[in-house]
């Protein structure tokens, strides 16, 4: 007897048995790439890859800068030294680290103002050619010149050329950057030839004024001498004297000599009247000589006596006045010419001694190494810069859901 077995469908599990077991048949999501999750993470788009690509940029594309330096004192030529002295102690001063110095004068002030203008990049424009030199095959697109306006280029020229002046020891080191290494040489030499040009002609120009000065004052010395001279030499002919003071005292003298004979005689003439007859021949002799006396002496007094018709004479003591007025003019222009004439020449002293130099304590140099870009420093810089923008974003927002929830 055969037995016969009935096999039973195969048994499977309901999809809500798998469900509430936790298990489900569907098929699994296949892994996301790495690099797709990086991209969607805040912090890579914000932080890291702004970072790489400024990375790339200062370490593959980015051309290298030389630095060409120089350094240099202006001065004045003291009492204390030259200017090799003035150089020396500058330098010494820089050598330690700012120590032994003087304080910056407005001349330094003036010179390092200039190196930063717009003059300077004209001159510096006019001897070399600054548009092709920043503009060399070598340099990369972000770095070179792009604009040739004179403003524009201005401002380019203060990024690649720095002029610091330390106020200690009056030193100004100037820097320029350039894609190769003669350019930043070649216009460093140029600048600093520029400088010294400036310096001479402030020297020169405060030199004329001072000398200018003492001159004026010597000519109106001179003038006002001359002018005295003159009027001495129009009184002596007017007056016909030549020393109108010598002729009044002689006149004087001369005066009291017949004023004393006259008297003499005149007693003379009393005296023998009381013992002589009238028609006596003495006495008509002395008569005559007392006359003459008397002629004489008005004449002298008519010759040295203005007459006016209101006033009837006025005496020699106008004339006398006069002259000495004269010769008094005449000794302060004579003084004063004196004093302008020493005045221009201690100007002239000391408008040598004052005279500027610019004096070169270090020549530029010819760089054999590139200092610029620093690509990891502003690398380093750019990555902490975003890091802490991304953090305080991040606090922001953190901040805001937590208020809105």
């Amino acid at each position: 007897m055969m037995i016969s077995m009935k096999l039973s469908p195969p048994i499977t599990l309901s999809e809500t048995a798998l469900s509430k077991g936790g298990m489900s048949l569907e098929p699994a999501p296949a892994p996301q790439s790495w690099l797709l999750t990086l991209w969607r993470k805040p912090f890579f788009l914000l932080v890291i890859l702004p970072s790489l690509v400024a990375a790339g940029y200062f370490y593959i594309l980015a051309a290298p800068q030389y630095v060409s330096e120089a350094r240099f004192v202006v001065h004045s030529r003291g009492n204390d030294g030259g200017m090799q002295a003035a150089a020396m102690r500058a330098a010494a001063g820089s050598a330690l680290g700012g120590f032994g110095g003087g304080l910056s004068s407005s001349e330094t002030n003036s010179i390092r103002d200039f190196l930063s203008s717009l003059d300077a990049v004209m001159h510096a424009n006019e001897s070399i050619d600054l548009i092709a030199l920043w503009r060399r095959p070598e340099a990369d697109f972000l770095g070179r010149l792009w604009h040739t306006e004179p403003e524009r280029l201005a401002r380019y020229y203060n990024q690649m050329v720095s002029v610091a002046l330390d106020p200690i020891t009056s030193v100004t080191t100037l820097r320029v950057r350039s894609f190769r290494p003669e350019d930043s040489k070649q216009l460093a030499e140029t600048l600093l030839m520029a400088a010294e040009s400036l310096v001479n002609r402030l020297s020169e120009r405060a030199r004329s004024d001072t000398l200018k000065l003492a001159q004026q004052e010597v000519d109106r010395a001179e003038k006002r001498m001359q002018e005295s001279r003159a009027a001495l030499v129009r009184f002596r002919e007017q007056e016909k004297e030549l020393d109108s003071a010598g002729a009044v005292q002689s006149a004087v003298v001369l005066r009291g000599q017949m004023e004393s004979a006259l008297a003499q005689a005149r007693a003379e003439l009393t005296e023998r009247l009381q013992f002589m007859r009238p028609d006596n021949p003495a006495l008509q002799a002395t008569r005559n000589r007392i006359d003459a006396l008397e002629r004489q002496i008005a004449a002298e007094r008519s010759r040295h006596t203005e007459t006016t018709a209101s006033s009837g004479g006025v005496i020699l003591a106008q004339q006398l006045a006069s002259y000495e007025r004269l010769m008094l003019e005449r000794e302060f222009a004579d003084k004063q010419l004196a004093s302008a004439t020493a005045s221009l020449e201690a100007a002239r002293v000391e408008a040598q001694r004052q005279q500027l130099y610019l004096s070169r304590i270090v020549q530029p140099n010819l760089a054999v190494y590139p200092l610029y870009p620093r690509s990891s420093t502003i690398v380093a810089s750019i990555f902490i810069g975003l890091t802490i923008a991304y953090g305080i974003g991040w606090l922001l927002i953190v901040g805001m859901r937590e208020h809105a929830s």
